[in-house]
């Protein structure tokens, strides 16, 4: 007669005690970000060389694509997280991103192009939310701001190393398909991952809920267990200060990404920089970015999230003067670590915010409304870039950028509350 299995560990709340599976998690979402970093140095060259594009607004058409389908994924992302489970929901998210890559390499037309965009945006948003989600379930309300920053930086790093190669690999074998064969990889290594040996972490946020207790100051009574889709969309949209306040701020800090994935590598190529270069200059930004957040994840958690996120703002806009006043290689370079680093300090302190003021009956949702913000700062950035651009010139669309990343460090200056207590206390 066999003996029943032994029941599953009950679960623990805690960086050291989900130490591996948030470890799984952090490599999870790094081929999540190297499926957007295979194609941010290409796909603007290859528009052109290969499609004959030559309207900036037409040329970043894949970019508004991403993220608007990105943005609507993020939403149903958190309702399905919260409602059948995370890990479903992160398994489906690569299941969609197998064609990717091979649209890219057959793509005999840009609509190909777009529609690949279409799927990754979709992909995106359901792994990317997921595991942003899981971790906040693993590791509890105390270190928040650290998950995110490892959650980020293994994201955004990875966006980093894979423009670099994605360059690299165009320079020496052409641009098809060699860039495109890192996505294969990553989306078979990341089934592999996620089928066999991650697991849901949904318990995790059923046992924070147990023991949550609403803000000492009654600020936010407000936002109990029992909160409808409706209202929670109103209150991370509009109504909560510091949720409203974290969802501009991340349409505006994604419309700078979107903007330079489109934009960037036209500017500089058109300079007359080789290849190579323009990938090095591509992947400055986000590799700053991704390592940073290692740094001011953390920090947020001893400081607090506002002041990071308004002086994150307001770097970025002084980064972006610095790339549209510059002319060659070193001023590009200079305002792209500038840009990287105010990134750093806004990107995984808007999400652990989200999280300090989000009931964990609801968090996939909050976060899912964030992202669906956040998201569409892809699609402003491209065609707002791209209107720019056919207009007047590239750097007219950079310096769009410019004002409205001022104008978004001043609101939430003026608007935001500290969400994390110590924060608060200082």
């Amino acid at each position: 007669m066999s003996r029943p299995s032994p029941a599953p560990a009950a679960p623990r709340l805690g960086l050291r005690e989900n130490a591996s599976q948030f470890a799984l998690l952090v490599a999870v979402n790094a081929l999540v970000g190297g499926m957007v970093g295979q194609q941010q140095t290409v796909l603007p060259l290859l528009a052109e060389s290969a499609f004959g594009l030559t309207g900036y607004t037409v040329i970043f058409t894949y970019v508004a694509a991403f993220g608007l389908s990105k943005a609507a994924a993020n939403w149903f992302a958190g309702t399905l997280a919260d409602r059948h489970g995370r890990k479903p929901v992160l398994l489906a998210g690569w299941l969609v991103a197998v064609p990717v890559p091979l649209l890219l390499i057959w793509a005999p037309e840009w609509w190909w192009v777009v529609a690949a965009n279409v799927l990754l945006g979709i992909s995106q948003g359901l792994a990317w939310s997921t595991t942003v989600v899981m971790k906040i379930d693993l590791v509890g309300p105390q270190r928040r701001g650290l998950a995110m920053g490892l959650n980020e930086a293994a994201g955004y790093g990875a966006v980093a190393v894979s423009s670099l190669l994605a360059g690299w690999l165009a320079g020496q074998f052409g641009l098809r398909p060699a860039p495109f064969l890192l996505g294969l990889a990553y989306t078979a290594i990341a089934l592999a991952v996620v089928g066999l040996l991650v697991r849901e972490t949904r318990g995790h946020a059923h046992l924070e809920a147990s023991g949550h207790a609403p803000q000492a100051d009654g600020r936010r009574d407000h936002l109990h267990a029992g909160l409808t889709n409706r209202q929670i969309a109103l209150q991370a949209s509009l109504r909560d200060p510091a949720l409203s306040s974290a969802s501009q701020a991340g349409l505006v800090n994604n419309l700078n990404f979107g903007l330079s994935w489109g934009v960037f590598p036209l500017l500089f190529a058109g300079s007359g920089l080789p290849l190579a270069q323009v990938g090095v200059l591509m992947a400055l930004y986000p590799g700053v970015w991704g390592a940073g957040q290692l740094v001011t994840g953390a920090l947020s958690d001893r400081i607090g999230r506002k002041h990071l996120i308004t002086s994150g703002m307001a770097l970025q806009s002084a980064a972006l003067a610095v790339i549209a006043l510059g002319t060659g290689l070193g001023a590009w370079a200079a305002g792209s670590v500038l840009l990287g680093l105010g990134t750093a300090m806004v990107y995984p302190t808007l999400l652990a915010a989200v999280g300090d003021v989000a009931h964990p009956a609801w968090r996939g949702r909050a976060v899912g409304v964030y992202r669906v913000w956040r998201d569409l700062g892809y699609a402003a950035g491209a065609v707002g870039g791209g209107l720019a651009a056919d207009l007047l010139d590239l750097r007219a669309a950079v310096w769009l950028a410019v004002a409205i990343s001022a104008a978004s460090a001043l609101g939430v200056a003026l608007r935001m509350d500290e969400t994390h207590p110590r924060g608060a206390r200082g």
